[in-house]
């Protein structure tokens, strides 16, 4: 089954809560504070995996969650950082954020890219000692990791791709210059997915060439099969446009020819001005006035020519021989640009999800903040310093100001997630 797009979540993991502690030793009369960091929480990693040729795993496996970071310990022990969560991909496939369609990441190289950060650490409870508070009973909570809805879509890594309609010849010429091995029937659609192979040239060079299927009127637009493997076209860095010069399927090359540089160009502007060579196939089943017809009618539009016969292998080693010329003159496959979040946006979305609700009911204001669940656990509510740290976040996070706006008053009752105070000006 070959797939080529997927959606999945994944969830780096959370810093660790720093420790709340104090020395306890025999001989040490009044121990200072020596509650250790949180450890940081695992990272997402997508890696290529050359063995993988589809995306075909993540239709099954659709979650992917890194390990949270460890609690600080006494004595100053940090927190085990969680392990990284390594996900491996095809090569070529890109990783977007689903909800915006930012790339995130092109895995066309070996080199891993971290898509999810983990979070940070807490800070234990000695990082807070003063001259002035030399108890503090409380520490900082660890940090979420990044969370995405991801969509993956692979783009094979190809220099060179053949389009053309069903049943010209694609899957003989592929097979006949390089070692791959399409199934080849003489009916339409015997291609199904894409198809690979490496073309060996003299001197240890080579390049990949890519049997694209599905190609018909209307494929941009979603016809037939075409509309899933265009995105394949892509990254070739130059197009083998195969036709059928001998019109055996009572069909007229010069029509066949037009629709599918139209289809290209509905797909992509970019795509259509790709550079490209007409091979004109089964000329072994052509009349010469055939051929030097179409001959002509592609010269005239400033495209190479050549005849070949992929079935006889007449003219192929002609056509491959201007195939690796040409492709020495070209850039490199294409390669997308990621676009990972900045620190601006990143403050953006740590600030979106600091967000809370206030809800009153029979005089009682509850405050629902999940940002304030790992605040809570951190805390001494029978410690003056904590209960004024505690105060001080929800200062800073705009919960005091929004009870005031809501019109509360001293004395009045403050629920958050249970833990019931009355509320001081």
């Amino acid at each position: 089954m070959f797939i080529d797009r997927a959606k999945i979540t994944v969830r780096a993991g959370n810093g660790g809560n720093g420790a709340v502690s104090f020395r306890r030793e025999k001989y040490v009369a009044a121990g200072g504070p020596d509650g250790g960091d949180g450890g940081k929480g695992g990272d997402v990693i997508f890696v290529v995996d050359n063995n993988m040729s589809t995306l075909v795993d993540f239709r099954y496996k659709r979650k992917y969650i890194a390990e949270n970071g460890q609690n600080g310990g006494a004595k100053r022990c940090s927190g085990k950082a969680g392990a990284d969560l390594l996900v491996k991909v095809p090569r070529g496939t890109l990783v977007r954020e689903a909800e915006t369609g930012r790339i995130l990441a092109d895995l066309s190289s070996d080199e891993p890219v971290v898509i999810a950060k983990g979070g940070k650490g807490g800070a234990g409870n000695w990082h807070f000692a003063t001259s002035t508070r030399q108890i503090p009973r409380f520490a900082k909570p660890g940090k979420p990791g990044d969370a995405f809805e991801l969509s993956l879509e692979l783009k094979l890594l190809a220099d060179v791709g053949l389009v053309g309609f069903p049943n010209v010849g694609k899957s003989t010429l592929i097979s006949v210059v390089s070692a791959a091995k399409p199934t080849i029937a003489n009916y339409h659609f015997t291609t199904l997915t894409p198809v690979l192979g490496v073309v060996q040239l003299e001197a240890g060079k080579n390049f990949v060439m890519a049997d694209i299927p599905g190609l018909i009127e209307g494929a941009a637009d979603g016809v037939g099969l075409g509309h899933d493997f265009l995105r394949h076209v892509e990254r070739c860095r130059l197009i083998v446009h195969v036709v059928d010069v001998s019109g055996i399927e009572g069909r007229d090359p010069k029509e066949d020819f037009k629709i599918i540089n139209r289809e290209l160009a509905n797909f992509s502007e970019e795509l259509a001005g790709r550079q490209q060579i007409v091979a004109g196939n089964k000329c072994d089943m052509a009349t010469p006035e055939q051929i030097a017809s179409f001959r002509t009618f592609v010269e005239e539009q400033g495209y190479r020519f050549f005849e070949i016969s992929a079935a006889t292998n007449q003219g192929t080693r002609e056509l491959i021989g201007a195939v690796a010329q040409t492709l020495d003159t070209l850039p490199p496959i294409k390669q997308y640009e990621a676009q990972p979040l900045t620190d601006e946006e990143r403050l953006q979305r740590d600030t979106v999800s600091r967000s809370f609700t206030i809800e009153v009911e029979n005089g009682v204001y509850y405050v629902d903040a999940d940002f304030l669940e790992p605040v809570l656990m951190t805390v001494n509510m029978d410690d003056y310093e904590s209960l004024q740290y505690f105060q001080r976040t929800l200062r800073q996070s705009g919960i005091i100001d929004a009870l005031e706006a809501k019109g509360i008053e001293e004395g009045d009752t403050v629920d958050i997630f249970g833990f019931q105070f009355d509320f001081v000006k």
